[in-house]
């Protein structure tokens, strides 16, 4: 699917953020939510939408997140604005799961809590869609700035309890960061193909490109790292089946950092042999490597993880 990420995920329904939606319903839904929302994405019926980051503060720490969402009566009432919402102009995308805080109060890390706004609720604003170095990702229904101004809805569409919500964006974060690296794989390798493909029929300078030293060599440590990265996206796989995602942990960190960056780098060396070609329509190169780059941020940045991986690395050391 990575090989070809703008018609294949959305084909296979592997598509993110909908694989991380299906996922949350299935672990925290209740019985009503996963039969009105649940059964009809998993059928390939609808689509969704994951609604956290904000632009006011910096979504890279989900505890700073101010999206309120106050009960009253029977119903809960939400209030905040959010952006880069994937899929969100994609009139098939039917829900939301919006992160908020219902007890700024509380402890840190039981201030938030999820919920499930139908698209149609009053309220809901699309502001504007975003772009990632200048694509739209039109394909797979765009990143929106959302506004939602006094959105309300049953107090039976919050997911699992109030204050739940870190805990579950834990559990639907750790699978999805290994999709998207999963993907990106599939992307580093169309990459290789494309720059192989490209050399094999090029001159300049009175020899093929293929015989240019430079150029094997960037060959050969594309392939290195490729491999090197898939090696570890599989050992974090296994760790997911066989401890699960506390038990993962680290790893799911190390393969968030590493395969973007690896990704970007394949591409790079891709789009360099193709040359003005590379950066422009012709090839989806250029797209590719804003994708991969989008990647060092989306589902926390390098410097998160990085932070959280020295951590408990230090641990072991630490009386």
């Amino acid at each position: 699917m990575g090989r070809s990420s703008a018609i294949a995920p959305e084909a296979c329904n592997c598509n993110p953020p909908d694989t991380g939606n299906m996922e949350t319903l299935h672990t925290f839904a209740t019985l009503e939510q996963k039969e009105r929302w649940l059964d009809p994405l998993l059928d390939g019926e609808i689509r969704s939408c994951f609604a956290m980051t904000e632009p006011a503060v910096a979504s890279s720490d989900a505890n700073n997140i101010q999206t309120s969402i106050t009960r009253d009566g029977g119903d809960y009432v939400i209030n905040g604005r959010k952006w880069w919402i994937t899929g969100a102009l994609n009139p098939q995308a039917e829900i939301f799961i919006v992160m908020g805080k219902t007890d700024p109060s509380a402890a840190r890390h039981r201030q938030q809590s999820m919920i499930l706004v139908p698209r149609d609720t009053p309220g809901v604003s699309i502001i504007r869609g975003m772009h990632i170095l200048g694509y739209d990702d039109h394909e797979h229904g765009g990143h929106a700035e959302i506004l939602f101004s006094d959105v309300r809805v049953p107090a039976a569409n919050l997911i699992a309890g109030e204050g739940d919500g870190f805990a579950i964006a834990q559990a639907r974060l750790g699978p999805g960061r290994i999709h998207h690296c999963m993907r990106l794989i599939g992307g580093a390798e169309r990459a290789l193909e494309l720059m192989c493909r490209r050399v094999a029929s090029r001159t300049a300078f009175g020899a093929p490109l293929a015989e240019q030293s430079v150029i094997q060599g960037w060959i050969a440590e594309s392939r290195v790292r490729i491999e090197s990265a898939r090696l570890l996206v599989l050992k974090t796989a296994w760790l997911m089946d066989t401890v699960g995602n506390k038990g993962a942990h680290t790893e799911i960190q190390a393969i968030k950092i590493a395969v973007p960056r690896m990704t970007e780098w394949v591409i790079d060396k891709a789009i360099q042999v193709h040359g003005g070609g590379g950066i422009s329509q012709e090839f989806p190169l250029a797209a590719s490597w804003a994708a991969a780059r989008s990647l060092r941020f989306a589902d926390g940045p390098d410097e998160v993880h990085k932070r959280s991986m020295a951590h408990r690395e230090l641990r072991k050391y630490r009386g």
